[in-house]
């Protein structure tokens, strides 16, 4: 087998540590069979790796599957659950706060933008002299029509940055809860 698959195996038995040898070592074999019978259809090993996908995901996704197929208590689902919730507990200390702050702060900025741009463009058309107006800068564009149009277009951008994140963090809150849900132990 490829030097890469084999070091793409070993991320995965990484990942399920937690597991009993035994358990652990069924799951790494149920991968290599895959990845040898998609070598066997002529498949390159990085579009093999392409396929599977990340390996701590893959080891997460077989964590969940384990925990929630048997409803027996035993160790080795005790240690099945820690693991799947320590993976998923370090991702979420870094995604859930990440876009938890940059939704609302894309969103916001989003609006804001445009508002300042209708700003420069009211205070110069009309010659109101709101202070500080005339410092209202996007991209060095001094037009007040041109740079009120660049923040229509930035302010849109941003607001997609903003629903983006937040459809980002509803959908891993959901992925995590579902299974979370179906555990009992």
């Amino acid at each position: 087998m490829n030097a890469r698959l084999n070091e793409y195996l070993e991320q995965i038995e990484k990942n399920l540590k937690p597991l009993p040898v035994a358990e652990r070592v069924d799951i790494v074999q149920e991968i290599k069979s895959e990845m040898q019978e998609l070598q066997g259809t002529g498949q390159t090993p990085e579009q093999i790796i392409h396929r599977l996908g990340d390996p701590r995901e893959l080891a997460r996704a077989y964590l969940g599957d384990m925990i929630t197929k048997d409803t027996r208590f035993s160790w080795g689902r005790v240690l099945a659950i820690c693991a799947y919730y320590s993976l998923t507990g370090v991702t979420g200390l870094v995604i859930i706060p990440t876009l938890g702050i940059c939704a609302p702060a894309f969103l916001l900025c989003g609006m804001a933008v445009p508002l300042l741009g209708v700003v420069k463009l009211v205070n110069e058309l009309l010659r109101l002299h709101i202070p500080y107006a005339e410092y209202i800068t996007v991209a060095g564009v001094s037009n007040p029509v041109l740079a009120f149009l660049f923040c229509l277009v930035v302010g849109v951008a941003l607001c997609g940055l903003g629903y983006g994140c937040w459809k980002l963090l509803v959908g891993y809150i959901k992925s995590v809860s579902k299974v979370k849900r179906s555990l009992s132990v």
